[in-house]
């Protein structure tokens, strides 16, 4: 049961595989990458821009730190200067504080410009490959046209094509019926020769064969029985040498 499941399955992903091969524009395709490529290139300027945001937060940060540490140090120095010694090592104790915070916002600062030239170079080479993409693209989807076009010329020149295909068998069933029927007028000029279909026109007025057969007899018998009468009659009353002579002819004759 298992190995034929896994054959089913195997057919319906033949059927699929096959039925989505046939619906594939390549030109759709590469279309459909591009886009896809101009996305991720989109993806990798926003995360620059975020970036590029994030360290100048920071370089604000840093600017106003540094005024503060001017600031701390012009107040540590007043305070000595009058006399007031633990006032000016608060300054200094703050000043110290900010100076730390300085460089941890320096090291940020840094890594985030590591991490921008980084994106800006994975912008630069993906922008590069998308326009090698693209032109490529274009240069595919000519020769897929151009091949599509050689392909349906071909296809009508020989004939090979789906719908030649069908005129063609459309052209061999009329080809088929023309043999047919020149086959029949050949067929019926022949037997019209041999005399088959003289006698249509009897058969059309209900006789057939029998029935001329005993026509004729029925002729046949009339004519012998007239002859017998006619014999009879020639014997009894006309003389020799004048049989069927008109009777005007006797008379006259008789006078004579």
């Amino acid at each position: 049961m298992a190995g034929l499941a896994g054959r089913m399955s195997t057919v319906v992903k033949a059927k699929v595989s096959k039925l989505l091969d046939r619906a594939e524009d390549p030109a759709e395709t590469l279309d459909y990458s591009y886009q896809k490529q101009v996305e991720q290139l989109q993806n990798v300027k926003k995360g620059i821009a975020d970036v590029v945001t994030a360290k100048k937060r920071l370089q604000l940060q840093e600017t106003t730190m540094q005024q503060q540490l001017v600031k701390l140090d012009t107040q540590a120095r007043q305070a000595l200067g009058t006399g007031q010694e633990d006032l000016a090592r608060q300054a200094l104790e703050r000043k110290n504080v900010v100076q730390t915070e300085l460089q941890s916002l320096d090291t940020q600062v840094s890594e985030l410009e590591d991490q921008q030239q980084k994106l800006t170079d994975s912008e630069q080479k993906l922008r590069a490959k998308i326009e090698a993409f693209r032109t490529k693209k274009e240069v595919i989807k000519a020769q897929y046209s151009a091949a599509e076009a050689q392909v349906r010329i071909s296809e009508a020149a020989t004939g090979v094509g789906e719908q030649m295909a069908d005129v063609g068998l459309a052209m061999q069933r009329a080809v088929d019926k023309t043999e047919n029927m020149r086959a029949r007028a050949d067929a019926v000029s022949e037997l019209e020769s041999a005399g088959t279909f003289e006698d249509l026109t009897a058969l059309g007025q209900g006789e057939d064969d029998i029935d001329r057969q005993l026509k004729a007899l029925s002729s046949k018998s009339a004519v012998d029985d007239e002859l017998a009468k006619m014999k009879g009659e020639v014997g009894k009353g006309s003389p020799p040498g004048q049989i069927g002579a008109p009777q005007g002819e006797q008379g006259a004759g008789g006078q004579a």
